[in-house]
Protein backbone atom coordinates (compact mmCIF):
# COMPACT_ATOMS: atom_id res chain seq x y z
CA UNK A 1 0.00 0.00 0.00
CA UNK A 2 1.42 3.36 -1.02
CA UNK A 3 2.09 6.00 1.58
CA UNK A 4 1.03 9.39 0.26
CA UNK A 5 2.35 12.62 1.74
CA UNK A 6 -0.44 15.07 2.39
CA UNK A 7 -0.44 18.46 0.67
CA UNK A 8 -0.14 20.24 4.01
CA UNK A 9 2.94 18.16 4.90
CA UNK A 10 4.53 18.88 1.50
CA UNK A 11 4.07 22.62 1.97
CA UNK A 12 5.36 22.43 5.56
CA UNK A 13 8.46 20.49 4.42
CA UNK A 14 9.27 22.96 1.63
CA UNK A 15 8.71 25.97 3.90
CA UNK A 16 10.82 24.36 6.64
CA UNK A 17 13.61 23.73 4.14
CA UNK A 18 13.46 27.33 2.94
CA UNK A 19 13.60 28.64 6.49
CA UNK A 20 16.42 26.23 7.43
CA UNK A 21 18.53 27.09 4.39
CA UNK A 22 17.97 30.80 4.90
CA UNK A 23 18.88 30.49 8.58
CA UNK A 24 22.01 28.41 7.91
CA UNK A 25 23.02 30.72 5.06
CA UNK A 26 22.66 33.73 7.31
CA UNK A 27 24.69 32.11 10.10
CA UNK A 28 27.45 31.03 7.69
CA UNK A 29 27.61 34.46 6.08
CA UNK A 30 27.85 36.12 9.48
CA UNK A 31 30.58 33.66 10.47
CA UNK A 32 32.46 34.36 7.25
CA UNK A 33 32.28 38.10 7.84
CA UNK A 34 33.84 37.65 11.27
CA UNK A 35 36.49 35.35 9.82
CA UNK A 36 37.35 37.79 7.03
CA UNK A 37 37.44 40.59 9.58
CA UNK A 38 39.87 38.60 11.72
CA UNK A 39 42.07 37.93 8.67
CA UNK A 40 42.12 41.60 7.80
CA UNK A 41 42.84 42.51 11.43
CA UNK A 42 45.72 40.06 11.44
CA UNK A 43 47.00 41.56 8.21
CA UNK A 44 46.76 45.13 9.47
CA UNK A 45 47.81 44.69 13.08
CA UNK A 46 50.71 42.22 12.68
CA UNK A 47 52.05 41.68 9.19
CA UNK A 48 51.53 45.21 7.97
CA UNK A 49 53.02 46.68 11.16
CA UNK A 50 55.95 44.26 10.96
CA UNK A 51 56.37 45.08 7.27
CA UNK A 52 56.51 48.80 8.11
CA UNK A 53 59.02 48.07 10.89
CA UNK A 54 61.20 46.07 8.48
CA UNK A 55 61.01 48.83 5.89
CA UNK A 56 61.86 51.51 8.45
CA UNK A 57 64.71 49.33 9.71
CA UNK A 58 66.05 49.09 6.17
CA UNK A 59 65.68 52.84 5.75
CA UNK A 60 67.50 53.49 9.03
CA UNK A 61 70.36 51.26 7.85
CA UNK A 62 70.58 52.97 4.46
CA UNK A 63 70.66 56.38 6.16
CA UNK A 64 73.91 55.38 7.94
CA UNK A 65 75.74 55.03 4.63
CA UNK A 66 78.21 57.73 3.56
CA UNK A 67 78.88 59.52 6.86
CA UNK A 68 82.35 57.96 7.34
CA UNK A 69 83.26 58.82 3.73
CA UNK A 70 82.17 62.38 4.27
CA UNK A 71 84.25 62.50 7.45
CA UNK A 72 87.24 61.11 5.53
CA UNK A 73 86.89 63.91 2.98
CA UNK A 74 86.61 66.96 5.27
CA UNK A 75 87.28 65.68 8.84
CA UNK A 76 84.06 67.38 10.04
CA UNK A 77 83.06 65.72 13.38
CA UNK A 78 79.38 66.62 12.74
CA UNK A 79 79.19 63.69 10.32
CA UNK A 80 80.11 61.35 13.11
CA UNK A 81 77.48 62.92 15.36
CA UNK A 82 74.77 62.34 12.70
CA UNK A 83 76.01 58.78 12.28
CA UNK A 84 75.51 58.22 15.98
CA UNK A 85 71.95 59.52 15.80
CA UNK A 86 71.09 57.17 12.93
CA UNK A 87 72.66 54.27 14.79
CA UNK A 88 70.37 55.00 17.74
CA UNK A 89 67.35 55.16 15.40
CA UNK A 90 68.32 51.80 13.89
CA UNK A 91 68.61 50.20 17.35
CA UNK A 92 65.18 51.50 18.34
CA UNK A 93 63.62 50.20 15.17
CA UNK A 94 65.43 46.92 15.58
CA UNK A 95 63.92 46.58 19.06
CA UNK A 96 60.44 47.30 17.68
CA UNK A 97 60.96 44.74 14.91
CA UNK A 98 62.08 42.21 17.53
CA UNK A 99 58.77 42.73 19.41
CA UNK A 100 56.71 42.24 16.22
CA UNK A 101 58.46 39.01 15.28
CA UNK A 102 55.66 36.38 15.26
CA UNK A 103 57.49 33.08 14.72
CA UNK A 104 60.92 31.51 15.15
CA UNK A 105 62.05 32.21 11.60
CA UNK A 106 61.35 35.92 12.02
CA UNK A 107 63.06 35.99 15.41
CA UNK A 108 66.06 34.18 13.93
CA UNK A 109 66.47 36.77 11.16
CA UNK A 110 66.14 39.63 13.67
CA UNK A 111 68.79 37.98 15.86
CA UNK A 112 71.13 37.56 12.88
CA UNK A 113 70.55 41.20 11.84
CA UNK A 114 71.31 42.31 15.40
CA UNK A 115 74.47 40.17 15.50
CA UNK A 116 75.72 41.32 12.09
CA UNK A 117 74.89 44.92 12.90
CA UNK A 118 76.94 44.66 16.08
CA UNK A 119 79.98 43.47 14.12
CA UNK A 120 79.23 46.11 11.49
CA UNK A 121 79.30 48.86 14.12
CA UNK A 122 82.49 47.53 15.67
CA UNK A 123 84.32 47.36 12.32
CA UNK A 124 83.03 50.79 11.30
CA UNK A 125 84.31 52.30 14.59
CA UNK A 126 87.73 50.79 13.84
CA UNK A 127 87.61 52.41 10.39
CA UNK A 128 86.85 55.75 12.00
CA UNK A 129 89.73 55.21 14.45
CA UNK A 130 92.16 54.50 11.58
CA UNK A 131 91.01 57.66 9.85
CA UNK A 132 91.47 59.69 13.00
CA UNK A 133 95.05 58.33 13.52
CA UNK A 134 95.90 59.07 9.90
CA UNK A 135 96.07 55.42 8.83
CA UNK A 136 94.07 56.03 5.70
CA UNK A 137 95.17 53.01 3.70
CA UNK A 138 94.39 50.64 6.58
CA UNK A 139 91.06 52.45 7.13
CA UNK A 140 90.17 52.30 3.43
CA UNK A 141 90.92 48.54 3.29
CA UNK A 142 88.80 47.85 6.37
CA UNK A 143 86.12 50.21 5.01
CA UNK A 144 85.64 47.91 2.00
CA UNK A 145 84.98 44.98 4.33
CA UNK A 146 82.48 47.12 6.26
CA UNK A 147 80.63 47.88 3.03
CA UNK A 148 80.26 44.14 2.38
CA UNK A 149 78.73 43.64 5.83
CA UNK A 150 76.44 46.64 5.23
CA UNK A 151 75.00 45.09 2.09
CA UNK A 152 74.70 41.75 3.85
CA UNK A 153 72.66 43.38 6.65
CA UNK A 154 70.64 45.24 4.00
CA UNK A 155 69.88 41.94 2.28
CA UNK A 156 68.81 40.45 5.62
CA UNK A 157 66.49 43.45 6.24
CA UNK A 158 65.08 43.01 2.76
CA UNK A 159 64.58 39.28 3.43
CA UNK A 160 62.77 40.10 6.68
CA UNK A 161 60.63 42.61 4.80
CA UNK A 162 59.84 39.97 2.12
CA UNK A 163 58.67 37.55 4.81
CA UNK A 164 55.99 40.01 5.88
CA UNK A 165 55.21 40.85 2.27
CA UNK A 166 54.67 37.14 1.65
CA UNK A 167 52.51 36.90 4.78
CA UNK A 168 50.39 39.79 3.55
CA UNK A 169 50.06 38.14 0.14
CA UNK A 170 49.10 34.90 1.87
CA UNK A 171 46.50 36.72 3.97
CA UNK A 172 45.18 38.39 0.83
CA UNK A 173 44.98 35.03 -0.92
CA UNK A 174 43.25 33.50 2.12
CA UNK A 175 40.79 36.38 2.22
CA UNK A 176 40.16 35.91 -1.49
CA UNK A 177 39.58 32.20 -0.96
CA UNK A 178 37.16 32.91 1.86
CA UNK A 179 35.33 35.37 -0.36
CA UNK A 180 35.18 32.75 -3.14
CA UNK A 181 33.83 30.21 -0.66
CA UNK A 182 31.27 32.71 0.56
CA UNK A 183 30.18 33.48 -3.00
CA UNK A 184 29.99 29.76 -3.79
CA UNK A 185 27.90 29.09 -0.70
CA UNK A 186 25.66 32.07 -1.44
CA UNK A 187 25.14 30.99 -5.05
CA UNK A 188 24.47 27.40 -3.94
CA UNK A 189 21.98 28.56 -1.31
CA UNK A 190 20.35 30.86 -3.86
CA UNK A 191 20.03 28.00 -6.35
CA UNK A 192 18.61 25.67 -3.70
CA UNK A 193 16.12 28.33 -2.52
CA UNK A 194 15.17 29.04 -6.13
CA UNK A 195 14.64 25.33 -6.73
CA UNK A 196 12.51 25.03 -3.60
CA UNK A 197 10.47 28.09 -4.60
CA UNK A 198 9.92 26.61 -8.06
CA UNK A 199 8.99 23.31 -6.41
CA UNK A 200 6.52 25.07 -4.13
CA UNK A 201 5.02 26.94 -7.08
CA UNK A 202 4.74 23.62 -8.93
CA UNK A 203 3.07 21.98 -5.93
CA UNK A 204 0.71 24.93 -5.43
CA UNK A 205 -0.25 25.03 -9.11
CA UNK A 206 -0.68 21.29 -9.63
CA UNK A 207 -1.97 20.30 -6.20
CA UNK A 208 -4.05 23.36 -5.31
CA UNK A 209 -4.73 25.90 -8.06
CA UNK A 210 -5.48 23.49 -10.92
CA UNK A 211 -7.78 21.27 -8.81
CA UNK A 212 -9.48 24.40 -7.48
CA UNK A 213 -9.86 25.71 -11.03
CA UNK A 214 -11.33 22.41 -12.24
CA UNK A 215 -13.53 22.19 -9.17
CA UNK A 216 -14.73 25.75 -9.73
CA UNK A 217 -15.60 24.91 -13.34
CA UNK A 218 -17.44 21.74 -12.31
CA UNK A 219 -19.22 23.62 -9.53
CA UNK A 220 -20.23 26.27 -12.06
CA UNK A 221 -21.58 23.61 -14.41
CA UNK A 222 -23.59 22.00 -11.62
CA UNK A 223 -25.15 25.33 -10.55
CA UNK A 224 -28.78 25.47 -11.53
CA UNK A 225 -29.03 29.26 -11.83
CA UNK A 226 -26.83 29.54 -14.93
CA UNK A 227 -25.20 32.68 -13.51
CA UNK A 228 -22.13 31.01 -12.01
CA UNK A 229 -18.87 32.80 -12.59
CA UNK A 230 -16.29 31.31 -14.97
CA UNK A 231 -12.95 31.00 -13.14
CA UNK A 232 -11.16 31.77 -16.40
CA UNK A 233 -12.65 35.27 -16.38
CA UNK A 234 -11.51 36.14 -12.86
CA UNK A 235 -8.14 36.64 -11.23
CA UNK A 236 -9.22 34.84 -8.07
CA UNK A 237 -10.15 31.19 -8.55
CA UNK A 238 -10.79 30.85 -4.82
CA UNK A 239 -13.50 33.53 -4.91
CA UNK A 240 -15.06 31.95 -7.98
CA UNK A 241 -15.00 28.53 -6.33
CA UNK A 242 -16.47 29.92 -3.12
CA UNK A 243 -19.24 31.64 -5.05
CA UNK A 244 -20.03 28.52 -7.07
CA UNK A 245 -19.92 26.30 -4.00
CA UNK A 246 -22.30 28.66 -2.18
CA UNK A 247 -24.67 28.42 -5.13
CA UNK A 248 -24.34 24.64 -5.09
CA UNK A 249 -25.13 24.61 -1.38
CA UNK A 250 -28.17 26.77 -2.05
CA UNK A 251 -29.18 24.41 -4.84
CA UNK A 252 -28.74 21.45 -2.52
CA UNK A 253 -30.82 23.15 0.16
CA UNK A 254 -33.47 23.97 -2.41
CA UNK A 255 -33.40 20.42 -3.78
CA UNK A 256 -33.60 19.01 -0.26
CA UNK A 257 -36.57 21.27 0.46
CA UNK A 258 -38.27 20.17 -2.76
CA UNK A 259 -37.59 16.52 -1.92
CA UNK A 260 -39.10 17.02 1.52
CA UNK A 261 -42.15 18.62 -0.06
CA UNK A 262 -42.37 15.80 -2.60
CA UNK A 263 -42.11 13.24 0.15
CA UNK A 264 -44.83 15.00 2.12
CA UNK A 265 -47.03 15.18 -0.97
CA UNK A 266 -46.38 11.50 -1.65
CA UNK A 267 -47.32 10.59 1.90
CA UNK A 268 -50.39 12.80 1.56
CA UNK A 269 -51.31 11.11 -1.71
CA UNK A 270 -50.89 7.68 -0.14
CA UNK A 271 -53.12 8.73 2.76
CA UNK A 272 -55.68 10.19 0.38
CA UNK A 273 -55.66 7.02 -1.71
CA UNK A 274 -56.20 4.95 1.42
CA UNK A 275 -58.93 7.31 2.62
CA UNK A 276 -60.54 7.23 -0.83
CA UNK A 277 -60.78 3.46 -0.75
CA UNK A 278 -62.07 3.56 2.82
CA UNK A 279 -64.59 6.33 2.06
CA UNK A 280 -65.90 4.58 -1.04
CA UNK A 281 -66.66 1.49 1.00
CA UNK A 282 -68.10 3.51 3.89
CA UNK A 283 -70.41 5.48 1.56
CA UNK A 284 -72.27 2.33 0.55
CA UNK A 285 -71.88 0.32 3.73
CA UNK A 286 -72.82 3.02 6.23
CA UNK A 287 -74.80 5.84 4.62
CA UNK A 288 -77.52 3.67 3.04
CA UNK A 289 -78.42 1.75 6.23
CA UNK A 290 -78.37 4.94 8.27
CA UNK A 291 -80.63 6.64 5.72
CA UNK A 292 -83.20 3.86 6.29
CA UNK A 293 -82.81 4.22 10.05
CA UNK A 294 -83.42 8.00 9.81
CA UNK A 295 -86.56 7.46 7.73
CA UNK A 296 -87.95 4.91 10.19
CA UNK A 297 -87.22 7.21 13.13
CA UNK A 298 -89.03 10.02 11.31
CA UNK A 299 -92.06 7.74 10.67
CA UNK A 300 -92.08 6.53 14.24
CA UNK A 301 -91.94 10.10 15.49
CA UNK A 302 -95.02 11.03 13.47
CA UNK A 303 -97.06 7.85 13.92
CA UNK A 304 -96.42 7.16 17.57
CA UNK A 305 -97.27 9.15 20.65
CA UNK A 306 -93.86 9.18 22.27
CA UNK A 307 -93.10 10.26 25.76
CA UNK A 308 -90.67 13.06 26.41
CA UNK A 309 -87.97 10.55 27.31
CA UNK A 310 -88.56 8.63 24.09
CA UNK A 311 -88.50 11.88 22.09
CA UNK A 312 -85.14 12.79 23.68
CA UNK A 313 -83.79 9.34 22.86
CA UNK A 314 -85.02 9.69 19.28
CA UNK A 315 -83.36 13.10 18.99
CA UNK A 316 -80.06 11.74 20.35
CA UNK A 317 -80.19 8.89 17.83
CA UNK A 318 -80.87 11.35 15.00
CA UNK A 319 -78.01 13.62 16.11
CA UNK A 320 -75.58 10.73 16.27
CA UNK A 321 -76.64 9.52 12.83
CA UNK A 322 -76.10 13.05 11.50
CA UNK A 323 -72.66 13.12 13.20
CA UNK A 324 -71.71 9.84 11.54
CA UNK A 325 -72.94 11.19 8.21
CA UNK A 326 -70.75 14.28 8.71
CA UNK A 327 -67.72 12.09 9.37
CA UNK A 328 -68.37 10.07 6.22
CA UNK A 329 -68.85 13.31 4.25
CA UNK A 330 -65.47 14.63 5.55
CA UNK A 331 -63.77 11.44 4.41
CA UNK A 332 -65.34 11.75 0.98
CA UNK A 333 -64.37 15.43 0.63
CA UNK A 334 -60.83 14.78 1.77
CA UNK A 335 -60.21 11.82 -0.51
CA UNK A 336 -62.04 13.26 -3.52
CA UNK A 337 -62.10 17.05 -3.14
CA UNK A 338 -64.53 18.82 -5.45
CA UNK A 339 -63.17 21.08 -8.13
CA UNK A 340 -63.22 24.77 -7.34
CA UNK A 341 -65.88 26.84 -9.07
CA UNK A 342 -64.07 30.16 -9.20
CA UNK A 343 -65.92 33.44 -9.53
CA UNK A 344 -65.45 37.06 -8.59
CA UNK A 345 -66.67 37.60 -5.06
CA UNK A 346 -65.78 39.70 -2.04
CA UNK A 347 -64.64 37.66 1.01
CA UNK A 348 -66.85 40.00 3.07
CA UNK A 349 -69.90 38.47 1.39
CA UNK A 350 -68.70 34.96 2.27
CA UNK A 351 -68.11 36.03 5.89
CA UNK A 352 -71.68 37.34 6.12
CA UNK A 353 -73.07 34.10 4.64
CA UNK A 354 -71.12 31.97 7.12
CA UNK A 355 -72.27 34.02 10.12
CA UNK A 356 -75.87 33.85 8.88
CA UNK A 357 -75.64 30.07 8.34
CA UNK A 358 -74.29 29.48 11.86
CA UNK A 359 -76.65 31.92 13.60
CA UNK A 360 -78.66 29.28 15.50
CA UNK A 361 -75.60 27.11 16.30
CA UNK A 362 -73.75 30.11 17.69
CA UNK A 363 -76.70 30.84 19.96
CA UNK A 364 -76.77 27.21 21.09
CA UNK A 365 -73.09 27.48 22.05
CA UNK A 366 -73.68 30.88 23.66
CA UNK A 367 -70.98 32.40 21.43
CA UNK A 368 -70.93 35.98 20.26
CA UNK A 369 -69.34 37.05 16.95
CA UNK A 370 -67.78 40.50 16.58
CA UNK A 371 -67.05 41.60 13.03
CA UNK A 372 -64.46 44.34 12.44
CA UNK A 373 -64.85 45.77 8.93
CA UNK A 374 -63.95 49.26 7.78
CA UNK A 375 -65.29 48.62 4.29
CA UNK A 376 -66.11 45.53 2.20
CA UNK A 377 -63.04 43.69 0.96
CA UNK A 378 -62.24 43.81 -2.78
CA UNK A 379 -63.40 41.01 -5.01
CA UNK A 380 -61.10 38.03 -5.51
CA UNK A 381 -61.23 34.86 -7.59
CA UNK A 382 -62.68 32.26 -5.21
CA UNK A 383 -65.16 29.41 -4.80
CA UNK A 384 -67.80 30.87 -2.44
CA UNK A 385 -68.99 27.48 -1.19
CA UNK A 386 -65.50 26.17 -0.46
CA UNK A 387 -64.48 29.45 1.17
CA UNK A 388 -67.69 29.41 3.26
CA UNK A 389 -66.84 25.86 4.34
CA UNK A 390 -63.48 27.13 5.58
CA UNK A 391 -65.06 29.86 7.71
CA UNK A 392 -67.81 27.56 9.03
CA UNK A 393 -65.26 24.91 9.97
CA UNK A 394 -63.06 27.41 11.84
CA UNK A 395 -66.00 28.99 13.67
CA UNK A 396 -67.50 25.60 14.66
CA UNK A 397 -64.10 24.48 15.97
CA UNK A 398 -63.92 27.69 18.01
CA UNK A 399 -67.41 27.07 19.43
CA UNK A 400 -66.52 23.51 20.40
CA UNK A 401 -63.28 24.71 22.05
CA UNK A 402 -65.15 27.36 24.12
CA UNK A 403 -67.29 24.95 26.15
CA UNK A 404 -69.22 27.53 28.19
CA UNK A 405 -69.65 30.26 25.64
CA UNK A 406 -67.22 32.87 24.47
CA UNK A 407 -66.30 35.42 21.84
CA UNK A 408 -65.25 35.04 18.20
CA UNK A 409 -63.69 38.08 16.51
CA UNK A 410 -63.33 38.42 12.74
CA UNK A 411 -61.04 41.17 11.41
CA UNK A 412 -61.05 42.03 7.70
CA UNK A 413 -58.07 43.87 6.15
CA UNK A 414 -56.38 44.51 2.84
CA UNK A 415 -52.58 44.62 2.84
CA UNK A 416 -49.42 43.76 0.89
CA UNK A 417 -47.97 40.35 1.64
CA UNK A 418 -44.68 38.74 0.72
CA UNK A 419 -44.58 36.77 -1.54
CA UNK A 420 -48.29 36.90 -2.45
CA UNK A 421 -48.38 40.65 -3.09
CA UNK A 422 -51.69 42.47 -2.78
CA UNK A 423 -53.90 40.36 -0.52
CA UNK A 424 -56.99 40.25 1.67
CA UNK A 425 -56.49 39.05 5.23
CA UNK A 426 -59.08 37.44 7.50
CA UNK A 427 -58.25 37.01 11.19
CA UNK A 428 -60.59 34.61 13.06
CA UNK A 429 -59.77 34.64 16.78
CA UNK A 430 -61.42 33.19 19.89
CA UNK A 431 -60.89 33.48 23.63
CA UNK A 432 -60.86 29.75 24.21
CA UNK A 433 -58.23 27.61 25.95
CA UNK A 434 -55.75 27.87 23.07
CA UNK A 435 -53.61 25.17 21.51
CA UNK A 436 -50.59 23.70 23.36
CA UNK A 437 -47.32 24.87 21.83
CA UNK A 438 -46.20 21.28 21.28
CA UNK A 439 -49.04 20.55 18.82
CA UNK A 440 -49.57 23.91 17.07
CA UNK A 441 -47.51 22.78 14.08
CA UNK A 442 -49.51 19.56 13.70
CA UNK A 443 -53.13 20.70 13.79
CA UNK A 444 -53.26 21.20 10.00
CA UNK A 445 -51.98 17.68 9.31
CA UNK A 446 -54.51 15.07 8.18
CA UNK A 447 -55.87 12.73 10.89
CA UNK A 448 -54.36 14.76 13.72
CA UNK A 449 -56.94 15.69 16.36
CA UNK A 450 -57.14 16.46 20.06
CA UNK A 451 -60.87 15.62 20.23
CA UNK A 452 -62.05 12.24 21.40
CA UNK A 453 -64.63 11.97 18.62
CA UNK A 454 -62.78 13.98 15.91
CA UNK A 455 -61.44 12.63 12.63
CA UNK A 456 -58.57 15.10 12.26
CA UNK A 457 -59.70 16.06 8.75
CA UNK A 458 -61.51 19.38 9.27
CA UNK A 459 -58.51 21.70 9.55
CA UNK A 460 -56.54 19.77 6.92
CA UNK A 461 -59.46 20.31 4.48
CA UNK A 462 -59.39 24.01 5.43
CA UNK A 463 -55.66 24.22 4.70
CA UNK A 464 -56.08 22.44 1.38
CA UNK A 465 -58.88 24.76 0.23
CA UNK A 466 -56.82 27.86 1.11
CA UNK A 467 -53.77 26.48 -0.74
CA UNK A 468 -55.93 25.75 -3.82
CA UNK A 469 -56.95 29.40 -3.77
CA UNK A 470 -53.25 30.39 -3.89
CA UNK A 471 -53.22 31.64 -0.30
CA UNK A 472 -52.00 30.40 3.05
CA UNK A 473 -53.26 29.93 6.59
CA UNK A 474 -51.22 30.71 9.71
CA UNK A 475 -51.95 29.83 13.32
CA UNK A 476 -51.03 31.87 16.37
CA UNK A 477 -51.98 30.33 19.67
CA UNK A 478 -50.86 30.29 23.25
CA UNK A 479 -52.28 27.93 25.80
CA UNK A 480 -54.82 29.74 27.97
CA UNK A 481 -54.97 32.83 25.73
CA UNK A 482 -57.05 31.68 22.75
CA UNK A 483 -56.24 30.99 19.10
CA UNK A 484 -55.98 33.13 15.95
CA UNK A 485 -56.33 31.72 12.41
CA UNK A 486 -54.96 34.12 9.77
CA UNK A 487 -56.15 33.52 6.19
CA UNK A 488 -54.27 35.36 3.42
CA UNK A 489 -55.75 35.29 -0.11
CA UNK A 490 -54.34 37.00 -3.23
CA UNK A 491 -56.11 39.82 -5.01
CA UNK A 492 -55.75 39.45 -8.78
CA UNK A 493 -54.85 42.41 -10.98
CA UNK A 494 -57.84 43.32 -13.13
CA UNK A 495 -55.67 44.23 -16.12
CA UNK A 496 -53.00 41.54 -16.04
CA UNK A 497 -55.02 38.79 -14.46
CA UNK A 498 -52.37 38.10 -11.79
CA UNK A 499 -51.56 39.13 -8.26
CA UNK A 500 -49.61 42.34 -7.84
Amino acid sequence: MKNYISLRLKIYLILSSLVMITLIGGIVMVWYTFRMESVLNLLIEKDFAAFQAAESLETALVNQKGFVTYYFLDNDPDWLRQLGEHRQIFKERLGKAKLLAADESQKKIITEIEYEYGIYIELKDRVIAHYKEGEREEGARLHRDVRKRFFRILDMCDEYKNIHRDNMALAKEESHNEAVNLRFFSITALLVVTFLVILMVFVLINSILKPIYRLAIEAGREGKTGNTEDPGNTKDEISALAKNVRELINDIDHTHFELEKSREHLQQAEKMALVGKLAAGMAHSIRNPFTSVKMRLFSLGRSQNLTETQKDDTKVISDEIRHIDTIVQNFLEFSRPPRLKMQKISPSVVVDLAIQLLEHRLKSYDVTVNLFRKQPLPEIDADPEQLKEVLVNLMVNACEAMVRGGLISIHENEDHDTPIGRAVILRISDNGPGIPESVVGKVLEPFFTTKEEGTGLGLSIVARIIEEHGGRIDIRSKEGEGTIFIITLPVKDKNKGKST
